[in-house]
């Protein structure tokens, strides 16, 4: 249905579903290989949660060694069927990041063809400029929440630095987490609605779009 709607792009995480939703994934691909050759795919990495399938993690905490960036963009790799990762991002910034290490692992990847771009999650300009800073190649993005009823990056210089460096924010959670539906926006947003004969979501969209920087949607 996304394909037919002309959404190609499919974001992952090591992480999500409880380390359970790329192998889901990647079960439905091999039962029909044609769906891969018309997607992109992006995952992220860098968050190690208490789970049941992850015995050996004692405590949640942050890995951005180039050890785990390079072991949990291969098994992506390998839990989606796909030989490639079009985008691979760290989760969250790391405080013990030692930018050197991720840099040496992001250029093997992208070196062996296993990722073809790299970006970051939530991470402040700032970190985005240290990481930056040891790469040859320009990081494509910051995925951060960005919404009507979030909208501090606006304001707190994010969104300004990635658009002077000619690239765009992914914005996750653009609808708000469902917060249209209550208190006084959803009264303007039902007025809009009407006015424009669209819906609430397609109006957060619009809003979102709207800003010269091309913010990305998840």
């Amino acid at each position: 249905t996304a394909l037919d709607a002309g959404i190609d792009t499919f974001d992952h995480a090591d992480i999500y579903g409880d380390y359970s939703n790329e192998k889901l994934f990647g079960d439905v691909l091999k039962k029909n290989p044609s769906l891969l050759k018309q997607m992109k795919l992006i995952s992220k990495c860098g968050i190690k949660l208490l789970s049941q399938k992850k015995e050996e993690h004692r405590v949640k905490h942050y890995d951005t060694s180039k050890e785990h960036i390079i072991a949990s963009a291969e098994n992506s790799l390998k839990l989606l069927g796909a030989d490639h990762l079009a985008l691979l991002l760290i989760h969250r910034p790391d405080p013990l990041m030692n930018a050197v290490e991720v840099a040496a692992a992001f250029s093997l990847l992208k070196q062996q063809g296993k990722v073809l771009y790299f970006g970051v999650s939530n991470f402040t300009p700032s970190q985005f400029d240290l990481l930056q800073s040891h790469l040859p190649f320009p990081l494509v993005t910051n995925q951060i929440e960005i919404s009507l009823f979030n909208n501090h990056s606006l304001f707190d210089g994010s969104i300004d630095h990635l658009y002077k460096l000619r690239t765009s924010a992914m914005a996750w959670s653009p609808l708000g987490g469902g917060k249209q539906m209550q208190g006084d926006v959803m009264q303007k947003l039902q007025q809009l609605k009407e006015k424009y004969e669209a819906t609430e979501s397609q109006l957060l969209y619009a809003w979102l779009l709207k800003h010269p920087s091309a913010i990305f949607p998840v």
